[in-house]
């Protein structure tokens, strides 16, 4: 496996890191404060391609690979994780919903818009009593002539008061469990959509979430995304390839700690010496970088097999754990090495801790990760890919 990483990914990595420091890192702390939204810097990736990376030029994409938008993801994570997230949801999940499983008609009317960010997505699968167990939504949709009706709501949908677009899953036959899901496109400004109460949350509180309300929703038929009672299993496949994302979301979470905790280790000085020349601090910061590393490469080599159009279940989840968890635990330790400065919001350690934790929690918990590597491995057996 080669880690090297191509021209054309060095120049992604490099270009936004050019952008986030100029639009992004100036402001985040005050969009984490206030709950800001930035929909322009949004806007700004998508004009300069970095949300279509990977997917096909005839779209306005660029034709790239898995690791190149997984790049995107990571380099905006590692200044503010609620950019990092808001990508994530908009290019693997809805964007990705729409452009792997809808019709050539929708595909071709979407996907170039939500690329270029004119148009913004927004991915309804959880609901307020079904998070894990997904099969157990109570969201209907049912055929009224040339029509579907959906009824129900959604919970903790990213993007879910600023999207344009919603790919929403609903039973269109609940008698038949996983297989009566079915998936639909909304459109912003459809009679019926409207959001809840307001989601305040412990981090990414840049990143838009909401309640996603659907009363007497009207679309047409034609509006279905491939076949009748396909939306579960399109799902699955949506949450397998997104997970590479999430695991690149929390990589850049714990870059952006490890680097922040590294320049105060080398500037705060204690009895007469730089925090950063007790072994202590050097052993925090090695076991950090050594995690990081790690996660990548779990990363790199997940997204190699999904490219080469191998299985990539199992290395997606072994990625998506591990790297969540060393984003908790890097950022953890970052705010221990700042003391008491880590625990004020004067530095930006104690937002890099808060919104580590969600990458614990979202497209699969660390617990349903685990369920999945272990049932792949009692079923297949143990094999490093």
């Amino acid at each position: 496996m080669n880690f090297d990483m191509t021209e054309e990914q060095r120049r992604i990595r490099d270009t936004l890191t050019a952008f986030s420091e100029r639009e992004i890192k100036p402001h985040s702390t005050e969009w984490d404060k206030k709950e800001i939204f930035p929909r322009e810097v949004f806007k700004k990736l998508g004009e300069l391609g970095f949300l279509g990376v990977a997917f096909p030029e005839k779209w306005g994409g660029g034709g790239a690979d898995t690791l190149s938008q997984v790049l995107v993801v990571e380099g905006l994570s590692r200044f503010d994780a609620s950019i990092g997230l808001t990508a994530a949801a908009h290019m693997s999940l809805s964007t990705g919903h729409i452009a792997n499983f809808a019709s050539d008609e929708h595909r071709d009317h979407y996907v170039p818009d939500m690329l270029a960010a004119k148009k913004i997505g927004a991915w309804c699968l959880t609901e307020p009593n079904s998070g894990s167990d997904a099969a157990a939504m109570l969201t209907r949709a049912n055929r009224v002539g040339d029509n579907y009706v959906i009824n129900g709501s959604k919970m903790f949908i990213t993007n879910g008061s600023v999207g344009d677009v919603y790919v929403v899953t609903a039973k269109t036959a609940p008698d038949k469990g996983r297989g009566g899901i079915s998936a639909f496109i909304v459109d912003r400004g459809t009679v019926g959509l409207s959001n809840g109460k307001r989601i305040e949350k412990l981090g990414l509180r840049a990143s838009d979430t909401a309640e996603v309300i659907f009363e007497n929703v009207t679309v047409p038929a034609r509006n279905l995304i491939g076949e009748l009672g396909a939306g579960y299993s399109q799902a699955m496949k949506v949450l397998e390839g997104g997970r590479i994302g999430i695991a690149g979301f929390a990589a850049g979470i714990a870059r952006g700690g490890f680097e922040e905790a590294k320049s105060y280790a080398l500037e705060r000085r204690q009895f007469e010496k730089r925090i950063a020349d007790f072994q202590a601090i050097q052993f925090m910061i090695a076991d950090m970088a050594t995690r990081i590393d790690a996660s990548w490469m779990l990363i790199c080599r997940a997204a190699q097999l999904k490219d080469q159009g191998k299985p990539f279940a199992r290395e997606a989840a072994m990625a998506k754990l591990f790297a969540s968890e060393v984003a908790m635990w890097t950022t953890t330790k970052a705010v221990q090495i700042h003391g008491g400065y880590g625990y004020v919001t004067d530095f930006p350690v104690e937002r890099y801790m808060r919104d580590a934790k969600l990458a614990e929690i979202g497209e699969g918990t660390s617990e349903v990760q685990r369920m999945l590597i272990a049932k792949s491995l009692l079923r297949d057996g143990y094999m490093p890919a």
